[in-house]
């Protein structure tokens, strides 16, 4: 990856960080100050979120290290570390959120100042908005997997934070409206709602960070454009087989078995799978290829008879050529 989109990486994570640090200093403020167990709630998941943020910044810079001796494919897997990381901890500030919502749910306490509470909330929706979605954009376009999960941190909280807004907002035009019906239960309920909703954000986390971490293939669309990739080769490429892909935060490991014709010289398959090589790269940019050169025989067995190219006519004529040579 260009240093180009590395700073662009490095730049909003580091956006990311004041965000969310002016949101949980403003949220703590104002949930302490009207007495709102919703709005801590809110408090907790930013503080997580920011949490999650300096984990992704940190991530980011030890991704963009170039492999050394000890690292020899590279730090990119740092970002899935950190993207599984992060999914914890919304776990646990999950299970936090719930404790506290239920034991306000037991024994309400009133809420004063309600508007300032709506404020807040009205206030982190927007700026969440606008981080998440910067996010978004950024973690697409550099494949980067800490963004991501940073990005749908931001984005949950949204939603929670809409939900907060409602609960406060019934709750508040309840009190002019109808003042003698106790409204106080949405309030936990809300927090609880907020609780329920990261837990499931959590868990998406989980899986998108934690597949590359246990060497999963890349995803079937990607392999089926390999595969498309290889052969307009054809002819020169007679067949291929034994794909097998992993990623490592946003570089791919591509490899796969060849077959040429026998008569092929050594110089000229080199200068082949150099030309594939960079088909691949073109689609795919900054991925590890790795291929094996075969003789094709004609002979295809139960391996390679997926990948081969070659009509019944052509595989009858390589046979002739390699018992010639």
């Amino acid at each position: 990856m260009d240093s180009y989109q590395q700073k662009r990486k490095i730049r909003v994570a580091a956006l990311s960080i004041l965000s969310n640090s002016t949101l949980v200093l403003l949220k703590l403020a104002v949930g302490l100050f009207i007495g709102s167990v919703a709005i801590l709630s809110e408090a907790i998941h930013s503080g997580v979120d920011l949490v999650a943020a300096l984990i992704a910044y940190v991530a980011v810079q030890a991704s963009r290290k170039p492999a050394d001796e000890d690292h020899p494919f590279g730090h990119g897997k740092a970002e899935n570390i950190s993207g599984t990381i992060e999914a914890a901890l919304i776990f646990v500030a999950a299970a936090w959120i719930i404790f506290e919502a239920v034991d306000k749910l037991l024994d309400p306490q009133p809420i004063s100042m309600v508007g300032w509470g709506v404020a807040v909330m009205l206030i982190s929706s927007v700026a969440n908005i606008a981080v998440s979605e910067l996010l978004f954009r950024v973690a697409r376009d550099t494949e980067s997997v800490a963004l991501e999960a940073d990005a749908w941190h931001l984005r949950t909280d949204v939603y929670t934070s809409f939900g907060v807004m409602a609960g406060l907002g019934i709750i508040w035009g309840g009190a002019w409206l109808a003042p003698g019906v106790n409204l106080l239960w949405l309030d936990p309920v809300a927090a609880i709602t907020v609780a329920l909703l990261i837990i499931g954000a959590a868990y998406r986390l989980t899986v998108t960070a934690a597949r590359d971490l246990m060497d999963a293939s890349i995803p079937p669309h990607e392999e089926d454009e390999i595969r498309t990739i290889v052969k307009t080769v054809y002819p020169r490429v007679h067949g291929f087989h034994k794909l097998r892909t992993r990623k490592s935060g946003n570089t791919r490991f591509v490899e796969f078995h060849a077959k040429v014709g026998p008569e092929m010289t050594v110089g000229d398959s080199h200068a082949l799978m150099h030309d594939i090589t960079h088909l691949i790269e073109r689609r795919f940019p900054g991925s590890h290829i790795t291929i094996h050169t075969e003789p094709c025989d004609g002979k295809c067995d139960a391996e390679c008879t997926g990948g081969c190219l070659l009509s019944g006519d052509e595989r009858d004529m390589v046979r002739q050529k390699k018992s010639s040579l």
